[in-house]
C-alpha cells in the first residue's frame, strides 16, 4: 500500500472514510461547521438530503440502514440540533441501528473556559453516553482516521447500534496531511463464520431432529440477508415463526412463516424439539424464550443460536450450541453443511391446518365488519393492502394502527419496517423517506400509520416531494390517540369500571386498622364481585375482543382463568374480611 499523504481539509477526509464503508448519503441541515463538509459532499457525488428536524433526519438514516445493511448518517448542529437528536439516539440504541451521529460543536476553546453563558454550548457527549456505543471527540485533526475507525468498528461488532463523534469548529475549515484511506477489512472485523466444530454439532442436532423449527428476529431483515435465511429454512424443511420485530416474510415462504403467539405458531412450538434462532436477542416479545408458548409441548427442546455478540450466549436462555458470527456468513455455512443431508418438507399437518384455519378465521372476520363510515380498522388495513404493489416495502406507524395492519394486512412483504423495540412514534414518514432514497425507483414505498403518529414529522411531506421519492402515505384517522382512548376510557369511563367492580376483576376493599379497637375486622368489602362474568368486562376490552375474533378457543381458555383466578381472589378477600384480631389490653401499660 503506498504511503503516499496529502494535505486534505478535515471535512473532505471524514466523508472519505465514510465513503470507505460504502455511505454516499448525509442526513442533516447545515450550518456554519458543516457547510464545507455538505459543499464537498455534493460535488462528490453524494446525496445530501435536509430535513425538516434533526430527529426526523435519523430516522430516515434508520430507515435507510434497514434497507441497505449499511449504516446511515446523521448530523446535528450545535446546541440545540444536537439536542434535538437525543430522542432518535434512545431510539437507534434500543433498535440496534448503528446510525452515525456527528455532533458539532463550538471550539474546543469554550470546554474549559470558566466563564458562564456561553451560547449554544452544552458539554454534549454526555447527554448520549448511556444510548451510545462510543463517543469520540475530534480534538485533533491527525484524531479524524483514528476515531472513524473506531465508531465504525463499535458501531457494527457484535450487536449494532449508534455512535456519536463530535466534531468542533475548530477543524470545519483545517487541513492535515493524510495518507491512503483504509479498506473496512483493514481495521475491523467484516467477515465472521462460525467455528467448524460447532457447525458441526448443529447438523448433528438438524439431523436428528424430528420437528425443528427457525425463529426469526428483525436482524435478518436488516442485514439484508433474506435469500440466506430462506435458504435455510429451505433446507432444514420446517415452520419459520416470525418475533414481533421480524414482520416480513422470508421470499418464498409465505405457506410456512407465520407470527409469534399465533395459533400455528403455539403449533408448531409445542411440538418442536430444536428451534434454530437467528437475528434475534430471544428477547420479552418472545418471552424469553422459556415463558408462555414455550412452556408447552416439548419443554426440553434445543436450541441452536446464531449471535455474533458472543456476550448475548445464555443470557435470555440456556443455549445448546451457539454459533457465534455474522448471521450474513453463518447461514450459508449452516445451510452449505445440511446440503448432504437435505430434510425435505417437514411442515406437521396440524401445523398446515392451523394456518388454514387462521386464514379461513381472518376471511371470516372482515367478511362480517360493517362497510359503513367511520371504516373500521382492521377492514381499512385489509382493504389498503389490495392495493399495495408487488414487492412492496411495508412501513408502519401509530399504535392501534400498526396492531390492525399487522393482524389484517393480506398482503405479504418481505420488508416491513417499524419501531418494534422502542415503539416510538413518528418514526413512520422519515422511515418511508430513508427507505426509498434505499431502494430508489426499483420498488413503492408505502406507510400505514394512524393519524397521531403521522403528524408528528408531517412537515417531512416536503422533504419528500423536494427529492421526488414517490411515496404514498394511508393514513388511518381516528382523530384520537387510538389505544391510549381506550386506556382513558377504561381509566375515567363509568361503564366499564363498574364491569370490572362487578366481576371481581376490580374488588373495592378498605382496610382500616381504627376498627381494630373496636374488635371488627380491619378489611372491609365495599362491593363484593361475582354479579356478571369475568368475560363480560373482557369482551368490552380491545386487546381481549382481538383475542376472541383471531382465536374463539383461545380466548375462552383466558376468560375460564380470569374467572378462577377472580374468584379465588375474592374468596381470600372475604375470608380476611371475617377476621378479628385480638384487641389490646387498654389496662396494661406495658410494664412488668
Amino acid at each position: 500500500m503506498s504511503s503516499c499523504k496529502r494535505e486534505q481539509l478535515v471535512p473532505e477526509r471524514m466523508l472519505e472514510l465514510m465513503e470507505a464503508e460504502g455511505i454516499k448519503t448525509l442526513f442533516g441541515i447545515p450550518d456554519p461547521c458543516f457547510v464545507a463538509m455538505f459543499s464537498i459532499a455534493q460535488r462528490r457525488g453524494w446525496r445530501v438530503i435536509a430535513p425538516h428536524h434533526e430527529q426526523a433526519g435519523a430516522f430516515m438514516a434508520d430507515g435507510l440502514y434497514r434497507m441497505t445493511g449499511r449504516p446511515g448518517v446523521i448530523i446535528g448542529n450545535e446546541g440545540p440540533g444536537v439536542a434535538n437528536l437525543a430522542p432518535a439516539a434512545i431510539c437507534a440504541a434500543k433498535e440496534n441501528i448503528p446510525t452515525i451521529f456527528i455532533a458539532g460543536q463550538r471550539e474546543r476553546f469554550f470546554d474549559q473556559q470558566v466563564r458562564r453563558g456561553h451560547f449554544q454550548y452544552t458539554h454534549q457527549p454526555k447527554f448520549f453516553e448511556e444510548a451510545m456505543k462510543y463517543v469520540g471527540v475530534i480534538e485533533y485533526a491527525e484524531q479524524v482516521d483514528e476515531i472513524f475507525h473506531e465508531a465504525f468498528r463499535r458501531a457494527l461488532t457484535g450487536t449494532p447500534g449508534p455512535v456519536l463523534i463530535e466534531f468542533p469548529q475548530d477543524h470545519a475549515a483545517a487541513t492535515h496531511s493524510y495518507g491512503p484511506v483504509l479498506r473496512p477489512s483493514r481495521y475491523r472485523l467484516t467477515r465472521q463464520r462460525a467455528d467448524a466444530e460447532s457447525i458441526e454439532t448443529a447438523c448433528a442436532l438438524l439431523e436428528s431432529a424430528e420437528q425443528p423449527l427457525l425463529l426469526v428476529g428483525s436482524g435478518v431483515f436488516a442485514s439484508r440477508a433474506h435469500a440466506n435465511a430462506a435458504a435455510l429454512a429451505r433446507a432444514v424443511g420446517c415452520p419459520v415463526i416470525h418475533t414481533p420485530g421480524a414482520a416480513g416474510v422470508l421470499p418464498g415462504l409465505s405457506d410456512r412463516s407465520v407470527a409469534y403467539s399465533t395459533p400455528a405458531a403455539n403449533d408448531a412450538i409445542a411440538r418442536a424439539d430444536l428451534v434454530v434462532a437467528i437475528g434475534t436477542e430471544i428477547g420479552e416479545p418472545v418471552h424469553y424464550g422459556v415463558g408462555r408458548h414455550w412452556a408447552m409441548g416439548k419443554t426440553d427442546r434445543r436450541w441452536i443460536y446464531i449471535e455474533r455478540d458472543a456476550t448475548a450466549i445464555g443470557v435470555n436462555r440456556p443455549i445448546d450450541v451457539p454459533l457465534v458470527g455474522d448471521l450474513r456468513d453463518v447461514l450459508p455455512q449452516l445451510t452449505e453443511a445440511l446440503a448432504a443431508s437435505p430434510r425435505g418438507p417437514g411442515l406437521p399437518p396440524s401445523f398446515v391446518a392451523e394456518v388454514e384455519a387462521m386464514a379461513a378465521t381472518r376471511t371470516d372476520f372482515l367478511d362480517s365488519l360493517p362497510r359503513t363510515s367511520p371504516v373500521h380498522p382492521a377492514f381499512f388495513a385489509s382493504e389498503a393492502a389490495k392495493v399495495l404493489p408487488e414487492d412492496v416495502v411495508l412501513v408502519r406507524d401509530g399504535g392501534a394502527a400498526s396492531i390492525w395492519a399487522m393482524h389484517y394486512a393480506q398482503r405479504q412483504a418481505t420488508d416491513v419496517l417499524w419501531s418494534a423495540n422502542f415503539g416510538h412514534l413518528g418514526t413512520g414518514l422519515p422511515h418511508a423517506i430513508g427507505a426509498q432514497l434505499a431502494v430508489g425507483d426499483s420498488r413503492r414505498v408505502v406507510l400505514l400509520t394512524g393519524d397521531s403518529a403521522f403528524l408528528f414529522h408531517i412537515s417531512e411531506l416536503e422533504t419528500a416531494v423536494r427529492k421526488k421519492l414517490p411515496i404514498v402515505a394511508i393514513v388511518n384517522c381516528d382523530y384520537s390517540w387510538g389505544l391510549e382512548v381506550k386506556v382513558y376510557d377504561m381509566a375515567f369511563g363509568v361503564d366499564q369500571q363498574k364491569r370490572a367492580v362487578q366481576s371481581a376483576t376490580w374488588p373495592l376493599y378498605r382496610f382500616d386498622p381504627s376498627r381494630l379497637e373496636a374488635g371488627e375486622p380491619p378489611l372491609t368489602i365495599d362491593a363484593p364481585g361475582g354479579k356478571i362474568p369475568v368475560s363480560e368486562y373482557m369482551k368490552n376490552e380491545t386487546r381481549f375482543r382481538m383475542v376472541e375474533k383471531i382465536d374463539p378457543e383461545r380466548f375462552r381458555r383466558f376468560a375460564r382463568q380470569a374467572q378462577l383466578t377472580a374468584e379465588r381472589r375474592m374468596a381470600v378477600y372475604e375470608h380476611l374480611a371475617k377476621l378479628s384480631l385480638p384487641v389490646a389490653d387498654q389496662k396494661s401499660n406495658g410494664g412488668s
